[in-house]
């Protein structure tokens, strides 16, 4: 537990910086270019190129490389130098290839994620935008190839604080718009150098996060030198051992891929509930994950895959089982929270130029609704690591395809059922229910597969974290109903004191009342904060 949590520790404070630089990028986003025609089309662009990449790499990175790079250090003369310069040799190639690729054919990309017709201006606008940022295709999947070795060495710090310098670097652009051009939200009025700014700016941000990386395997001592002997790369284990993580990927980039439909066709009918309402509250929702989750999951699948490689499945489960108290002690309060304070969140952060109060608090709607769906997604994750750690990428692909399938036929429902207006909150009802289900089939086949998960006993440590949670959750709730009786209609400043003390007095209380009941997880964090601030 001690080593997860200072391993975790250090990658936490990396990807909380990141979050909140990723944050102000958002806000400066949503106020120069709004959540409109404009927006839809900026936050379209802007996740193909991650949809392609899941597609390609990143979730094979989890799933297949890490745990074959522990093995290649394990079992290889030079301790798998020569096989991870294959690898970022390979990994550059084909990305630079698909990069290329991908820009020729963004106007059939562009059509295919979304519901617009191919002559409307906004289309035109989002096609070009792709073709400007797909090109971090390439220096995009080089980081990632180079943060996956690092992680393998124990090195998380570099992986978890590179996203902040892209996210400075798109700041300074997006701020360079705003400036520059005086209506920046309009679809019809922007010009090709204003869509090369944004774009542009937006991939400039990626070749600095991959600078960082590379610089950073490099003082952690790797020499990079190409290598074209692909016959000793592997590729055929690895390919036995990716087939099921890509199938994975193309089911849930599937399921993406009828949000974002179904996302925009709301946003034409009612402007400010699309594409952009989805894909900002998604990233408020994320952020807990990010900050704890990842970190947990990052520290925790090299240690799993060296113990399934020595047979100590005990190990195995002690990890799991850590790693999952770890992050619920996190996760519980976090997502009461953002049920009761979504709009007191997202208006501060979105409710500014370009975009418009009632735009920011939907924004907030569908926050709270996918306060629902953080733990399960949690849980899910850390999940599937238990599979990946058995080198097994075939059952997460069936758990993956069942809850996308469940997902998919929840949004479809519900889509049709709510009007225009819900839709967006209806998509994100759907995903905290398919996650809710696929957690639990995921944990009745890894209990399987290990021996046991420890289910009792996670389950009591939760229902404790559940309990010492309830005051804060009843704290924030009479926050909102007396700034409510007291300012009306939501604005920044009574939802900046809903933040202060809803929020901010109800962790505090949270972590009173959790470590007052001796929850473990709590009071390790909690003492670990204590001992730093008293040296």
């Amino acid at each position: 537990m001690s080593r997860l949590l200072r391993a975790s520790a250090i990658m936490a404070a990396g990807t909380m910086v990141s979050r909140v630089t990723g944050f102000v990028r958002t806000m400066v986003l949503a106020y120069a270019i709004g959540t409109a025609a404009l927006g839809d089309a900026y936050n379209v662009a802007y996740a193909i190129p991650y949809s392609i990449l899941d597609l390609l790499l990143l979730g094979v990175l989890s799933s297949v490389v890490v745990p074959m790079i522990v093995k290649a250090q394990q079992r290889d003369a030079d301790g798998g130098r020569a096989y991870e310069q294959r690898l970022l040799t390979l990994a550059t190639i084909a990305l630079i290839v698909v990069a290329a690729l991908a820009v020729l054919a963004a106007p059939m990309i562009i059509d295919l994620y979304t519901d617009w017709d191919r002559g409307e201006r906004q289309f035109e606008v989002a096609v070009r935008l792709a073709q400007f940022i797909l090109p971090q295709l390439a220096f995009f999947g080089i980081g990632a190839v180079a943060g996956a070795i690092l992680n393998t060495r124990d090195r998380f710090a570099a992986p978890m604080w590179a996203p902040v310098v892209n996210n400075l670097v798109v700041i300074c652009v997006m701020v360079a718009y705003a400036i520059i051009v005086s209506n920046g939200s309009d679809v019809d009025a922007v010009t090709n150098g204003e869509l090369a700014l944004l774009g542009l700016g937006t991939t400039a941000g990626i070749v600095a996060q991959a600078t960082v990386l590379v610089i950073a395997l490099k003082r952690a001592g790797f020499r990079f030198v190409a290598r074209f002997d692909l016959r000793n790369a592997r590729l055929g284990e690895m390919a036995k051992m990716g087939v099921w993580t890509i199938g994975y990927v193309v089911v849930t980039q599937l399921g993406f891929l009828l949000t974002t439909n179904l996302a925009s066709a709301a946003g034409d009918v009612v402007s400010g509930h699309g594409v952009s309402p989805y894909t900002l509250a998604f990233q408020l929702f994320q952020l807990p994950y990010g900050v704890v989750g990842v970190s947990v999951i990052t520290a925790m699948l090299p240690r799993m895959s060296r113990a399934v490689a020595e047979g100590r499945f005990d190990e195995v489960r002690t990890e799991f089982g850590s790693s999952v108290r770890l992050i619920g002690a996190v996760m519980v309060p976090v997502s009461l929270l953002l049920m009761v304070l979504g709009p007191a969140i997202a208006v501060p952060l979105y409710g500014h130029g370009a975009n418009t109060v009632a735009n920011a608090v939907y924004i907030g709607n569908v926050l709270q609704v996918y306060g629902l769906a953080l733990v399960p997604f949690a849980v899910f994750q850390l999940l599937l690591r238990v599979f990946y750690s058995f080198g097994d990428t075939r059952t997460p692909v069936f758990v993956g395809a069942g809850t996308t399938a469940v997902n998919a036929a929840l949004m479809v429902l519900l889509y049709n059922l709510l009007p225009a207006r819900y839709a967006v909150m209806g998509l994100a009802l759907a995903y905290a229910i398919a996650y809710a289900l696929g957690a639990l089939l995921a944990w009745v086949l890894a209990s399987r597969r290990v021996g046991g998960l420890g289910g009792w006993q996670v389950c009591m440590s939760m229902t404790r974290m559940y309990l010492a949670a309830l005051p804060t959750a009843v704290l924030a709730l009479a926050t909102v109903w007396s700034m409510q009786e007291i300012f009306g209609m939501p604005g920044f400043l009574d939802s900046v004191i809903t933040l202060t003390v809803g929020g901010g007095l109800g962790m505090i209380l949270y972590l009173w009342v959790a470590h007052r009941a001796r929850i473990p997880e709590v009071s390790s964090v909690v003492g670990m904060v204590a001992g730093r601030v008293r040296r």
